[in-house]
């Protein structure tokens, strides 16, 4: 190989990144692959924009054409974002026998199955290590370093603005509203926040952890989810009264060769490793039968830390162009998709009510709980001044998720409980 050329899809923070390392760490890939690499053309939507890197005016080009159908280019990158249309881009780059790497979590949690069986049809490579975890080299480490063991849970903080979001709560003591807007002041947080704090963007990227983790194919329809907008500082502070710290967490489970995949927020024991990651930091916590817990820790976004995992895709890619492999290491999900029931779903819960302050109204609610054979570990009772009411705040020990909404259900009924403030899945 002389030259490898690229064609890059977009040119924004993560796409300047990707150039700008190519660029400065020529020498190094050229050690690791044997040529020279170049960038040869960049699909914008604009030739006249201000752009915070050095490009020479003939690389760029607004037709997509120049990229898919130049029989010199070798390998597509995609950080333009979008599905359909972005699918139709790689779909034809496929065809057309042109490697891709992409960093488009949307995309492969959608279509990720149908793009990867053309890549396989067509003898190409299809990387997309950073669709989930930015900087985080979590997809390789799944795929192949645990290769040889079964895979039992994968926890994630996988979305870096609710994490944020809820380390300033925590710390401040602030309400929800107040941070997400200094979050969006920062920039850790979109104009529209809502894929991010309603867990979709985290959904996504567990659907391809899951996925690629249980050799199972995982749809974002299977996912369980619930975001980060109706948390209060109370909640929070209750919390830390009991040892927990919330956090969003994306949880895939596999017991008995059935799955469990979600993503919620979670009253998290202070002693677990996940419950010490901060701010915009993302970390995946990884159980197999054989090597047992590992986690693995960084920066879940930005344009040089996912830049790297984009180029260190090339680099395989361009590895396996050398070698003659390119298409051997896409392998279809070993397993047909098992998933279980509500009433196969084990977890502690955190339950915040208020009820009527009065004599009993406590022995009714434990009743309903034990009806269902599910015990409390820590319970809190709190008098609120002048109202009449108290507030109870109960961790109950493991049941069903089925038993734990039946239990919600006849709580609602009950004259003496005013309100369920709040429920949260517990982890230790």
């Amino acid at each position: 190989m002389n030259v490898i050329s690229i064609g890059l899809l977009g040119l924004g923070t993560v796409g300047s990144g990707v150039v700008k390392i190519i660029e400065d760490h020529q020498d190094k890939l050229m050690h690791q692959v044997g040529c020279p690499i170049q960038v040869k053309k960049i699909l914008v939507k604009s030739l006249d924009k201000e752009r915070s890197i050095d490009i020479e005016p003939s690389v760029l080009t607004t037709d997509v054409d120049d990229i898919l159908l130049d029989p010199e280019i070798d390998v597509v990158v995609e950080v333009m974002g979008g599905v359909e249309k972005t699918k139709g881009y790689l779909l034809e780059a496929l065809n057309n026998k042109k490697h891709v790497v992409t960093a488009n979590k949307d995309l492969m949690a959608l279509h990720g199955a149908e793009l990867l069986q053309t890549a396989s049809h067509n003898g190409c490579d299809l990387f997309f290590e950073a669709s989930v975890a930015g900087g985080i080299p979590i997809l390789r480490s799944i795929v192949d370093g645990l290769a040889s063991d079964k895979i039992t849970k994968i926890m994630g903080i996988v979305n870096g603005t609710t994490n944020y979001i809820l380390t300033k709560m925590s710390k401040n003591g602030a309400a929800y509203e107040e941070v997400l807007k200094e979050a969006q002041e920062l920039g850790f947080a979109e104009a529209d926040p809502t894929s991010d704090v309603e867990g979709l963007d985290a959904a996504r990227k567990m659907a391809i952890l899951a996925t690629l983790g249980f050799s199972m194919e995982i749809d974002l329809d299977d996912v369980s989810v619930k975001g980060i907008t109706s948390i209060t500082e109370e909640d929070i502070q209750y919390g830390k009264q009991l040892g927990y710290t919330m956090k969003l967490i994306g949880m895939a489970k596999q017991d008995d060769d059935k799955v469990e995949v979600s993503v919620q927020p979670t009253m998290l024991s202070d002693s677990h490793p996940l419950a010490a990651v901060q701010n915009e930091y993302n970390a995946v916590y990884v159980c197999g039968e054989a090597v047992g817990e590992t986690m693995f820790y960084g920066p879940g976004a930005g344009s040089l830390p996912t830049a790297t995992s984009i180029v260190s895709d090339l680099v395989v890619v361009m590895k396996n162009m050398r070698d003659g492999v390119n298409g051997k290491s896409i392998v279809s999900p070993q397993y047909p998709k098992k998933l279980k029931a509500d009433n196969e779903i084990f977890s502690k819960y955190f339950l915040r009510l208020h009820v009527s302050d009065e004599t009993g109204v406590f022995a009714e609610i434990t009743s309903l709980f034990a009806e269902h054979n599910i015990s409390f570990e820590k319970i809190l009772q709190l008098p609120i001044v002048k109202r009449e009411t108290a507030e109870i705040v109960l961790v109950t020990h493991h049941a069903t998720k089925q038993d734990f909404e039946d239990i919600l259900v006849r709580l609602r009924d009950l004259k003496s409980v005013k309100d369920i403030k709040s429920t949260y899945r517990v982890e230790r």
